[in-house]
């Protein structure tokens, strides 16, 4: 499938949003493996191209932006009715003639304001002219800005960016437009659509946490932990997969846990992997829930430390059942980046810094001055921990941070955004 992205771009500037938003859409279609065709004003250099727009799947068509040799200057159009330049229908005849050619191939043509904006008048009129020739090409208009009061009195061609388009859907960002969004084009609210602007949080991360991406799903688990440690014994991974495995039994979640694992000389790390994921499983994890990095060929002697913060800003839950701790500083980088905390009360660092942080507390195996704490579970070690499986997702549901934190990872990501709202419409 090919889709258009008529966007009539004269630059690729970041600051302007418009751009951020075309990236993402580029970035969902080619994850997809939808080969996009941007189509932009001739006068648009694509030296400056950048990030997103350098991918070579990316097929640039730039549009004419000419007449009789003579550059075509836009000009704002926003009236209702009065009179276009001399040249007006010359300009936009040569314009239709070109997108008739550049869209002949496509399948769907996304297009960005053209219908809105009052500089983008001759492009409008342009399009309008190219569909007459291309009947069955379905075109998506998205609008950016509050959509504008119909005029009482119009005259064409200036009811052009108040009338709709054959074979044309009509996109806003909110539910809450739509209703002003049909009167401006006077379609019925059914040819409306709402496609959120989504936030990227990928796009911001170092390169070992987009390699990791492409191994693990950060966006959609509702819950999703990351616990960074060296693979020793101490540090409890089973723990957190049993803790883990009782949530997604018992409270009905979608988890991931993720260990930032390194080796250790205490035990095999074959071995202690093979025990966790057991562990993890026997209290309700799937394997695929497990995941370590150390078996990413690149991260096999240790992640990053800088995507491990950068995945602490994903997650939102962290567990620390460690046997022993002098301080804890994965804790306050946890905590740093939102996420719950469940702390290991027994281990007198992680007391007193989780009193500190409102942190919660369950009871494990620990290691305190002198001496060492064992645990006895009544009536057993599942029950223990389907009762507090079940509290911690109540206190995640009602803290209005964490709330928030994980609806933006999951309901705006640009994977939600694109299976739910966008590709539909193609």
């Amino acid at each position: 499938m090919k889709v258009a992205l008529l966007t009539m771009f004269n630059g690729l500037d970041s600051t302007y949003s418009l751009v951020n938003v075309v990236a993402e859409q580029l970035r969902m279609m080619l994850h997809d493996e939808i080969t996009p065709v941007m189509l932009v004003s001739e006068d648009c250099s694509l030296d400056t191209r950048y990030g997103i727009f350098l991918d070579d799947r990316i097929e640039w068509r730039k549009v004419v932006n000419r007449l009789n040799g003579k550059q075509i200057h836009w000009r704002d159009y926003t009236q209702a009715n009065g009179k276009v330049h001399d040249t007006f229908y010359q300009e936009a005849d040569v314009i239709a003639d070109d997108l008739v050619k550049k869209l002949a191939d496509v399948d769907a043509c996304i297009m960005h304001d053209i219908h809105y904006q009052g500089w983008h008048f001759i492009h409008n009129i342009a399009v309008r002219k190219a569909q007459e020739k291309l009947p069955d090409l379905k075109f998506i208009a998205f609008t950016h800005s509050a959509p504008v009061n119909r005029p009482q009195n119009m005259e064409w061609p200036f009811t052009a960016r108040f009338s709709p388009m054959p074979n044309t859907l009509y996109v806003y960002p909110t539910q809450s437009g739509i209703p002003a969004l049909a009167k401006q084009y006077d379609v019925p609210e059914g040819l409306c659509r709402v496609v959120n602007n989504s936030l990227d949080l990928l796009s911001y991360t170092s390169d070992a946490v987009k390699t990791l991406a492409n191994e693990v799903d950060l966006f959609s688990p509702e819950i999703l932990v990351v616990y960074p440690g060296r693979l020793t014994q101490g540090k409890k991974f089973e723990k957190v997969a049993a803790l883990c495995g009782a949530i997604k039994k018992n409270c009905e979640k979608t988890v991931q846990v993720i260990f930032c694992d390194f080796p250790s000389g205490d035990i095999a790390s074959g071995k202690y992997k093979k025990f966790i994921k057991s562990t993890g499983i026997s209290f309700g994890l799937d394997e695929e829930d497990m995941f370590f990095t150390s078996d990413i060929e690149a991260y096999k002697n240790g992640f990053p430390r800088q995507g491990v913060l950068e995945l602490f800003s994903f997650s939102n839950l962290f567990i620390c059942p460690s046997f022993s701790e002098s301080f804890g500083l994965t804790v306050l980088e946890a905590a740093s980046k939102g996420n719950f905390l469940v702390l290991n009360e027994r281990v007198p660092a992680l007391e007193e810094i989780g009193k500190q942080l409102n942190a919660y507390f369950m009871k494990w195996d620990a290691r305190n001055f002198g001496y060492d704490t064992h645990e006895k579970y009544q009536p057993s070690e599942a029950a223990y921990l389907k009762e507090h499986a079940e509290i911690i997702t109540n206190l995640m549901r009602e803290n209005q941070i964490i709330h928030s934190k994980t609806k933006a990872r999951i309901r705006y990501s640009p994977q939600w955004i694109w299976v739910n709202q966008l590709k539909p419409m193609l």
